[in-house]
């Protein structure tokens, strides 16, 4: 029943770390998580285009601000190794003095590098590659429920399991170029 301020999403791509912050997000404010929920106090930034110190300090202006509809206002800032040096100075204060309202969710695959000074102050959890099972089980549930009069083979989902390498984003997504070229 605690939360934390900030938390560290850390692990390989297409592992769910961006996926699990937006059902976090949804969580804490007691809403449960549809896709096409769209909240203006869950803030996705993609820290690929967004990893400057003005945008820092754009953030540092609207963190202040109380959530329009949730308890919180969560930022999921995705591919947060991205940030510079000088962004990450920015955000130091934030997440060290945050507002009761906000909650800080970093993803990155490359935890060397975020600044210890950031370690230190937030709860990191390590995400890994999904088994090749799990993944398999998933496609079949995926086929069955969007698909379920279109005939497959299981061999074919195993194979797509095996090719993703523990990658659930790069499954599906193959699995859809799988079902686009049975439709042509």
């Amino acid at each position: 029943g605690k939360v934390s301020h900030a938390y560290l999403f850390v692990g390989p791509r297409g592992c769910g770390k961006t996926s699990v912050a937006r059902i976090l997000a949804h969580e804490v404010n007691g809403f449960k998580y549809e896709i096409e929920d769209n909240y203006v106090d869950i803030i996705e930034i993609d820290a690929a285009s967004n990893n400057g110190v003005d945008e820092i300090r754009e953030l540092r202006t609207k963190v202040s601000l109380v959530p329009a509809e949730l308890k919180y206002k969560v930022y999921i800032i995705d591919e947060a190794h991205q940030l510079t040096r000088a962004a990450w100075d920015a955000s130091l204060k934030l997440i060290e003095e945050p507002p009761l309202s906000a909650i800080f969710i970093f993803c990155t695959t490359n935890i060397e590098k975020i600044p210890k000074t950031i370690l230190s102050r937030v709860q990191t959890f390590q995400f890994r590659r999904v088994d090749t099972e799990t993944i398999f089980d998933r496609l079949q549930f995926i086929m069955n429920e969007e698909f379920p009069d279109k005939k497959y083979e299981l061999d074919a989902l195993k194979r797509i399991a095996i090719l993703s390498d523990g990658h659930v984003r790069d499954s599906i997504k193959l699995l859809d170029k799988c079902l686009d070229a049975s439709d042509s």
